[in-house]
């Protein structure tokens, strides 16, 4: 179970992990703000309401690794020009998406992290035999 988990939950860097945790908690910290001077009760803080703000702000690293791991793929090594206003926006959004759709996203990722550090650790085993 700690192979499982080191593999998977482990498996990006700290440095990685860190600063995209940075950008989760400040979308945690807004929305708790907002949830918790609600006086609608649909929109109050309440166990579910934060137990989601909590579970999507730890996974949303995942989340983004996934999205600029695809983009990564798309967009290749190329250099784009463009406004830096429009580029604001526009990663503001995908901030925002990855968050709100990290607990459907950052499975993916994990699953990936696992099948590669394994893969890894497999290779670098039969290469020391």
């Amino acid at each position: 179970m700690k192979e499982i988990f080191s593999k998977t939950f482990g498996g990006l860097t700290s440095s990685y992990y860190f600063r995209n945790l940075f950008f989760g908690a400040i979308i945690f910290i807004v929305l708790f703000s907002i949830l918790s001077n609600s006086k609608d009760e649909a929109l109050s803080l309440g166990i579910g309401n934060l137990s989601f703000l909590i579970i999507t702000t730890l996974l949303y690293p995942y989340s983004r690794f996934v999205y600029e791991s695809i983009a990564n793929f798309i967009m290749g090594n190329n250099v784009f020009f463009v406004n830096i206003g429009l580029m604001f926006i526009v990663k503001f959004l995908t901030i925002i998406i990855c968050w709100a759709m990290a607990i459907f996203i950052a499975p993916i990722g994990l699953i990936y992290l696992y099948v590669y550090h394994n893969k890894n650790t497999n290779s670098n085993q039969a290469t020391h035999k």
